[in-house]
C-alpha cells in the first residue's frame, strides 16, 4: 500500500494497510508520525524515565484490576475514538489505557473511546498530547486523561464532567485516585522514581 501523503485525508482502513513499521496515528484522518525526527523506519526507545512510568504504572493498574471485569494495555494498542471501527478517522495508540465495557475490544485493540487514557509525556509527543489530543480526548468521551511528565515529576489528571475536563496536578509524593476505579489509588512515588 502506498504511505500516506500530507494532503489526504485518512480512516482505519488505510492505516491497517501501512506496513513502512512507522508508528503513527490518526487525527481527523491525518497522519502523525509518533517520533518524526526519526530517519530510521523503526522509532526509537523512549526514556528509561518514560519507560520506568509506564512500566509502574501498568503494575499498578493491573494489580487492582486483576479478577475485575476492567483491563488495562500499554502502546502499542490501537484506539479507535469515536467506535466507527474500520471508518474512524481518529486512531490513537496512548501509553495506557484502561478498558471496561468488553464490548469494545476486538481483535484489532479498542473501537470507542476507553474509559481512561495514560499519555507519558516525549519531547515529539508533548504537544499533541497536551492541547489536540486533550480535545479529541474531551470529544470522544474519555471519563478520564492523565498526563505524566516524566521528567518533572507532575502528573495532571482530567475529568470528565457535563462542562468538560476538571484539571488537578500531582506531585512525585501523592497518592492519586483513579475516579474511574472505585477505590484505585496511585502512589506516585513509585511512578517516579528510577
Amino acid at each position: 500500500m502506498p504511505m500516506p501523503q500530507k494532503d489526504k485525508r485518512y480512516t482505519y482502513a488505510d492505516y491497517y494497510t501501512w506496513d513502512d513499521e512507522k508508528r503513527r496515528e490518526l487525527i481527523d484522518g491525518i497522519p502523525y508520525e509518533m517520533f518524526p525526527d526519526e530517519t530510521r523506519a523503526m522509532s526509537p526507545a523512549p526514556s528509561w524515565a518514560h519507560q520506568n512510568a509506564s512500566s509502574e504504572l501498568h503494575y499498578q493498574l493491573a494489580t487492582f484490576l486483576r479478577g475485575k471485569p476492567c483491563k488495562v494495555f500499554t502502546a502499542p494498542f490501537d484506539v479507535r475514538l469515536n467506535g466507527n471501527g474500520d471508518d474512524d478517522p481518529d486512531v490513537v495508540q496512548p501509553d495506557l489505557v484502561v478498558i471496561c465495557d468488553q464490548l469494545k475490544l476486538d481483535i484489532k485493540g479498542c473501537n470507542g473511546a476507553p474509559d481512561m487514557v495514560v499519555e507519558i509525556l516525549s519531547p515529539s509527543t508533548a504537544r499533541r498530547d497536551k492541547t489536540i489530543k486533550f480535545n479529541k480526548y474531551q470529544q470522544a468521551g474519555v471519563r478520564e486523561y492523565w498526563i505524566i511528565d516524566p521528567d518533572i515529576k507532575i502528573l495532571s489528571t482530567h475529568i470528565l464532567t457535563d462542562s468538560g475536563y476538571i484539571t488537578r496536578a500531582y506531585s512525585e509524593t501523592d497518592t492519586v485516585p483513579v475516579h474511574v476505579l472505585e477505590g484505585c489509588e496511585i502512589n506516585l512515588t513509585d511512578v517516579f522514581t528510577l
